[in-house]
């Protein structure tokens, strides 16, 4: 699979700065603590899925983001702007793309992907799915238009895939998730059809988190204010997670799917 050019380290780092992917991110300083404080008291919405071994009081987890992410550290800075630390995007981008390279030169690999944020992040799923299959991965694509109840409304959102890319829809558009579920019931949907699990899964929030709670090598993109898989990887459920400002406009994340891409390109 031929890709385009994909930008030097400082030229990636400079975008990233200027789309506020990372940076100076839109995400506050309140938000990210408000979220930080749910994981410590266990709120299921911020735990993707994933049980949490250890304590993780709100000053462990914010000591953690500060440390895997680049989110200031002082506790008694709690209003304002807040900030991912762009080597550390990169960093874990260079990770990533290394253990998926990793994967891929197995024999016949199977494959994972999926998105709770398919508003932004999904062209990047998209072209990690292309260059998986270009390289001779299976995509799996188990549980489409299995069902879900969603938040207590009577609403039904679905299993779509695009592209073999996983997501939620509601009938009528994609829709944002934090919820696990679906990907709980796609792994039990290949083992109950007597299937091994998937090599690999590349994906975010609860989907990301419940496939790292199985046990399956997953790594996966967070944002500042979605500390789980960070606490994941931490605890060794999460192999790798990219820290970047998940739902900027899909066009800006177009540098770092080529780097990213590069990146698994050289590995393979």
């Amino acid at each position: 699979m031929e890709t385009a050019t994909a930008p030097s380290r400082e030229e990636l780092r400079d975008h990233l700065i200027r789309t506020k992917i990372a940076g100076d991110v839109a995400t506050s300083r309140e938000n990210n603590l408000d979220h930080y404080r749910s994981l410590a008291v266990r709120d299921p919405h911020y735990m993707f899925g994933l049980s949490m071994d250890g304590d993780w009081t709100y000053r462990d987890i914010l000591s953690l983001m500060s440390k895997s992410a680049g989110v200031v550290a002082d506790p008694e800075y709690r209003s304002g702007q807040d900030t991912i630390d762009p080597d550390r995007t990169i960093d874990a981008l260079e990770a990533m793309g290394d253990r998926i390279a990793a994967v891929l030169k197995r024999d016949a690999p199977k494959v994972l992907i999926a998105t709770g944020h398919p508003t932004g992040l999904l062209t990047t799923h998209l072209a990690l799915a292309r260059l998986a299959r270009e390289h001779g991965a299976t995509l799996l694509t188990p549980g489409e238009q299995r069902s879900f109840a969603s938040g207590g409304l009577g609403r039904r959102r679905r299993i779509r895939y695009l592209d073999d890319v996983a997501m939620l829809d509601d009938g009528g558009a994609l829709v944002h998730t934090h919820d696990p579920a679906p990907m709980q019931a796609m792994l039990a949907e290949l083992a109950a059809l007597g299937d091994e699990k998937p090599d690999l899964v590349i994906a975010d929030h609860g989907w990301a988190g419940a496939a790292g709670e199985a046990g399956v090598e997953t790594v996966g993109f967070a944002d500042s204010n979605d500390p789980g898989l960070f606490v994941g990887e931490a605890e060794g459920k999460i192999a790798v997670t990219v820290p970047l400002d998940d739902n900027v406009l899909p066009r800006y994340y177009d540098p770092l799917t080529r780097y990213l891409l590069s990146r698994v390109q050289s590995g393979v």
